[in-house]
């Protein structure tokens, strides 16, 4: 079953939700039949029989009775429905139109953007919105459009922050970083990913919106204010409320018509709420692709790298602001420089700013964190030198990116294999094309179905097979470099040696360097030519695995040595590598 059909089925056994499409599919079989009267005889609500004025339920030819102008009750009750109901859509319409992408903009970019278009919701929510609504109508008289359209913008705040608060709440989660890295655009990102997201809210809030539109449009033409010349469910009610005493039955169908179609969409909005939240297995989130704020410190005096490096970090520096005084700095001065051809790790304890300066590399720093200062050289080219829109490209074009907690990084929502086809599809392939070169990185990285395995949803398969799909999706973009930030976490010794003999292969194959973060040192002596050790934002030695095994020259490399419960066994396993590697010469 998929996640879809899960969903829809959880709606259509929900008691509330049912109900409530019940009496909406009644409300909708009305609009429906007013619309076919109006097609065929479009005066019939109209006709009035002098002679049978306020004609009681169930008369010959009348269900519910005549009015008091001897009118056809029903007919201008179904009638009404389609005037009342294109009302509440056309404010419906605004609001969205309006509502959904300024929330996704301000949610997703944040910044001067979020503060601007917070302003502008705020104004407008303080606005009196009926006070508004029949100045309106006292300038610009009652046309229908003019009065629903100005609803529809005074509902606009309601839209804007329910969506800007779901992008806010979402905007962290690490599959967004893999689909910048795949090179994914911002619109791309928005409309598949962070849109599909924040449906299910919207859902919950459209019924509510369209109960409020119904309401407030019925209440306008109850006094008055509504387009006389149409016929709705208020109109109807400010006739029923004028003739009370000669028939109150007038006053009844109308309010039931309102009430039942009110109901209606807030038992479907409760509903929604509530099997979606026993449904709804996607906990996403996106950090804000906004630009962060940079300070401008002199450039870092060095020439450009030779051609043997292909990644040359210099005196980098990055700090996040802390209140009342200088930005906290969690990378200081770190430098370090990945060959071409080589597997590079980066070593260090748990927040000594491994992946602070893997994300600088790739470009996917929280915005609020600043690039005090230093120099990042890919491929012979100081990025920090390009605009921004050339210094992505360069990033996307060249390096590709395998994130730890493999399941957090695949998209819930999507089966595999639409998230390996969408970054070659936005790079020119077609559809077919993709799918076949997906189905070949599959195999190459060892999944023996790829098939089946292109067709499930990430929750269908294991750990080490979602790593292998990261894998297969990094190098799918024949990346020169490859960032592997613990790419054995959580992961079976088993698997864990499946994945490092797998990137070893890939290495050779595709000729690209790896950047393997890490503070695993049995994986650094398993798999890695060189060695950065990393100790409170700072690189306290660099050097070849031989040289950091055997005479580790910092005091530090020393004592992460001696941490390892059993040293000698690390250092048997690089005596290990270093012959298997020997021997694989000879």
């Amino acid at each position: 079953m998929t996640f879809r059909t899960t969903r829809l089925r959880a709606v259509l056994t929900n008691p509330l939700a049912a109900t409530g499409l019940v009496l909406l599919t009644v409300v909708l079989v009305a609009f429906l039949a007013a619309l076919v009267i109006g097609w065929v005889d479009p005066h019939s609500p109209l006709e009035a029989n002098l002679r049978n004025l306020n004609a009681p339920p169930g008369s010959p030819g009348h269900l519910l009775g005549t009015d008091n102008g001897g009118r056809d009750v029903f007919v201008r009750l179904v009638f009404g429905t389609k005037s009342t109901l294109l009302s509440a859509a056309i404010a419906l319409g605004v609001a969205i139109a309006l509502g959904v992408p300024a929330g996704l903009i301000a949610g997703y970019y944040g910044g001067r953007i979020d503060l601007v278009l917070d302003w502008v919701s705020s104004v407008i929510l303080a606005l009196p919105a009926l006070l508004v609504l029949m100045a309106i109508i006292a300038g610009l008289g009652n046309s229908t459009w003019i009065t629903m359209s100005a609803l529809g913008t005074m509902m606009t705040p309601a839209v804007f922050r329910v969506i800007r608060a779901q992008v806010n709440a979402i905007r962290s989660e690490l599959y967004i970083d893999a689909a910048k890295v795949a090179g994914l655009r911002d619109t791309r990102i928005i409309t598949r990913h962070v849109l599909g997201v924040v449906r299910g809210p919207l859902l919950l809030m459209l019924t509510v919106l369209s109960a409020i539109a119904i309401t407030v449009q019925t209440g306008l033409d109850f006094i008055g204010l509504g387009n006389a010349s149409i016929i709705t469910w208020g109109g109807m009610l400010s006739e029923g409320f004028n003739a009370l005493y000669q028939n109150r039955l007038l006053f009844l169908w109308p309010g039931l018509a309102v009430s039942v179609t009110v109901t209606a969409l807030f038992l479907l909005g409760n509903g929604l709420r509530d099997a979606l939240q026993h449904s709804d297995t996607r906990s996403t989130s996106l950090r804000g692709a906004t630009q962060r704020p940079r300070v401008t410190l002199p450039a870092v005096p060095a020439g450009p790298p030779t051609s043997e490096e292909a990644l040359s970090v210099r005196e980098l520096r990055i700090g996040y602001p802390a209140a009342d005084s200088e930005p906290v700095e969690v990378v200081r001065g770190a430098s370090l420089t990945l060959r071409q051809g080589r597997i590079m790790g980066l070593v260090g304890e748990s927040g000594s700013g491994k992946t602070q300066t893997a994300f600088a590399v790739l470009g996917l720093l929280p915005r609020q964190a600043r690039l005090l200062a230093g120099q990042i050289w890919l491929n012979g080219v100081d990025l920090e030198t390009l605009p921004p829109g050339r210094r992505e490209r360069a990033i996307r074009e060249s390096v590709a990116y395998v994130p730890q907690e493999p399941m957090s990084n695949l998209d819930p929502a999507f089966t595999i294999g639409y998230q390996l086809t969408e970054p070659l599809r936005a790079r020119g392939h077609g559809r077919h094309a993709a799918r076949d070169r997906a189905a070949k990185l599959l195999s190459r990285t060892g999944i023996a179905d790829p098939d089946r395995v292109m067709r499930c949803y990430p929750h269908q398969i294991s750990g080490g097979m979602a790593q292998r799909v990261l894998i297969a999706g990094a190098i799918s973009t024949e990346p020169r470099i490859l960032i592997a930030d613990e790419p054995t976490t959580a992961l079976d010794v088993t698997v864990q040696g499946e994945i490092l003999d797998l990137l070893r292969e890939l290495r050779t194959e595709l000729s690209m360097s790896i950047l393997l973060v890490t503070h695993d040192l049995g994986v650094v002596a398993d798999l890695c030519d060189d060695v950065a050790v990393m100790r409170s934002g700072e690189i306290v030695e660099t050097g070849s695995v031989s040289e950091f095994f055997g005479k580790p020259k910092h005091a530090y490399s020393r004592e992460l040595l001696a941490a390892v419960p059993d040293e000698d066994h690390v250092r048997a396993e690089y005596a290990d590598a270093e012959n298997e590697k020997a021997g694989a010469e000879r």
